[in-house]
């Protein structure tokens, strides 16, 4: 099978850390000493030879790729001109499989994932794989909810006879309020969508053909005029092209620890916060303050007494945010852009849990 790293997002939930010129799968995030995207690669590379790993990426990113991950070649990066959010850049992934003569199982994977068991993740998606080859069909990876979380999107799966641990979808569930979420997670059968998929690039070219004709017809008759025909294709996620409408989804339930580190709050689960409970990266004093998450990239940052609180500081902006508000980062970044005040938003993220992004339905 082929991986495909999703690494196109912008990850504006992470501002003003994360930037259009630099998004947050090319940032160090979890104290890990690498960036999201070499995690996510080297995690990749533990289970699957580096010729079956890919790269999706923009135009403006390649750079930042090449930086990152020097071992990558030319024919392993498959590049939108521009970003368009996860339906045609996973269109034009199968369409690139396709051309190539690569007709494989590939899994697409967002690069800002924590995932504690790596090995317990090349099980799933080499399960996945199979069944994917064998029925022709879209698998997902679904994960266990631990919390009544609003920031993710779910899945309602039924469990099929023979006992071999996959589930049939029977519907996606977009990101929930606080009451629908605590009613999710106490139901049966009800999963978290780590936006993780595995399909034939035939099965993604079926889907795309029956549900988005335009689209797809457009990408395959203009693949020596790429930059043109992407300047007039919606801005879709993937999950209302095609996941919506498609007949045969199957999911596995992930036997991992996962997080789609896809906001500030999130780095409370996979860094170790001081005895106060604080999160603390860069010039921070915190002083009869508990449960913050403060980042400072070069000035000294002093926090008294507070509590529950975002606080960023960095050469693109100053961020001071209460936690059970951070769902609103992203909204208020838009509306400064559209008003012409500034800000650092666009669509068309990664997954991401999708913003991307890539992260589709999270």
């Amino acid at each position: 099978m082929n991986a495909v790293i999703m690494a196109g997002g912008k990850g504006n939930r992470f501002w003003p850390r994360s930037v259009e010129a630099k998004p947050k799968q090319f940032l160090e995030l979890t104290a890990s000493g690498e960036t999201m995207l070499q995690v996510t690669y080297r995690r990749l590379r533990s289970w699957l030879p580096s010729e079956n790993i890919y790269v999706s990426t923009a135009q403006k990113y390649v750079s930042l790729v090449r930086e990152q991950l020097p071992g990558i070649d030319e024919q392993r990066m498959i590049v939108e001109p521009e970003q368009r959010d996860t339906a045609p850049g996973i269109a034009l992934i199968a369409l690139s499989f396709l051309a190539r003569g690569n007709g494989d199982v590939f899994a697409t994977i967002p690069s800002d994932h924590h995932i504690g068991d790596e090995k317990a993740l090349g099980a799933a998606l080499r399960q996945a794989a199979s069944v994917a080859e064998e029925e022709g069909a879209i698998v997902t990876l679904g994960v266990a909810p631990t919390r009544p979380e609003t920031g993710y999107g779910y899945i309602r799966a039924s469990e099929l006879p023979g006992g071999n641990g996959v589930f049939k979808v029977s519907s996606f569930i977009e990101k929930p309020d606080a009451a629908t979420a605590e009613k999710l997670v106490r139901q049966r059968h009800v999963f978290w969508n780590s936006g993780i998929f595995v399909w034939k690039p035939s099965t993604v070219a079926h889907y795309m053909a029956k549900f988005q004709p335009d689209m797809w017809t457009a990408l395959n008759e203009g693949t020596d005029r790429l930059d043109a025909v992407y300047k007039g294709l919606p801005g879709l996620s993937v999950d209302y092209a095609i996941l919506e409408k498609a007949d045969r989804i199957y999911m596995i339930p992930a036997r991992f620890e996962w997080d789609d580190v896809g906001s500030w709050t999130s780095l409370e689960r996979v860094r170790v916060p001081d005895a106060d409970g604080n999160v603390k990266e860069g010039f921070v004093e915190t002083v009869d303050s508990r449960n913050n998450i403060v980042f400072s990239e070069s000035a000294r940052t002093i926090v008294i007494g507070a509590s529950d609180l975002i606080v960023v500081s960095t050469a693109d902006g100053l961020l001071v945010c209460h936690k059970s508000r951070e769902q609103s980062i992203k909204t208020v970044l838009q509306s400064l852009k559209s008003k012409g005040d500034g800000g650092d938003s666009e669509d068309g993220e990664n997954s991401e849990n999708s913003e991307n992004s890539e992260n589709s339905g999270t």
